[in-house]
């Protein structure tokens, strides 16, 4: 039995919500749309959105039974997340006014596999992925229903995270100026800090 078409709804809805709304993910994408590129940017993107997609379907399979048994696991990916985007902060506040022609020459955004890792190191991704695997996966035809909302909420996310590194892009042109360029990368490197709040206020 798959969920009810109001359920969908419902969960459609807490998908499109979470995923468009600023968290590491979204600041990181909309930085490297602005350094990079749409086109150089999509490997990123698909690696949040496949990587979420797994997360979610192992939180439903069983995985999540893991944290339960081991809770210090969930606290030491806590603090290895922390300290990835404390990295990640510094890298873009220090970046070069000319980081855009470096790109061309050398620097690299995030790619697939690191994205897709970074998921499980995430705490935005991990309330989301629990709260869909808890709140919208109905139990009857429960294998079924795991893939469905795994799937569906990959479908919505795709585009949400994209919309981020598009505006990152589009901006591309104001950052031409080095003082503007870097200003919003210490923006950046501000907002993606300011993630570590909820972050290290768990538990």
């Amino acid at each position: 039995m798959t969920p009810s078409s109001d359920l969908l709804l419902a969960f459609s809805l807490f998908a499109l919500i979470s995923s468009i709304t600023p968290g590491p993910n979204n600041t990181m994408l909309l930085a490297s749309g602005a350094a990079f590129g749409f086109r150089r940017t999509l490997p990123h993107m698909l690696g949040v959105t496949g990587g979420f997609f797994l997360m979610v379907l192992s939180i439903g399979l069983g995985f999540g039974a893991l944290f339960r048994t081991f809770p210090g696991l969930h606290d030491w990916l806590r603090y290895l997340g922390a300290a990835y985007l404390v990295y990640l902060a510094w890298r873009i506040a220090g970046a070069s006014p000319a980081a855009r022609d470096e790109g061309r020459r050398g620097a690299q955004p995030l790619g697939f596999l690191g994205a897709a890792a970074f998921q499980w190191v995430n705490p935005k991704a991990w309330t989301m992925a629990v709260a869909a695997v808890s709140t919208y996966t109905p139990q009857q035809g429960y294998l079924l229903n795991v893939c469905v909302i795994s799937a569906l909420f990959a479908v919505i996310n795709l585009p949400c995270v994209g919309l981020w590194a598009g505006c990152g892009s589009l901006i591309r042109r104001t950052l031409d100026d080095p003082a503007r360029q870097r200003g919003f990368n210490r923006a950046m490197a501000v907002l993606l800090l300011a993630s570590l709040y909820p972050m290290l206020g768990q538990g």
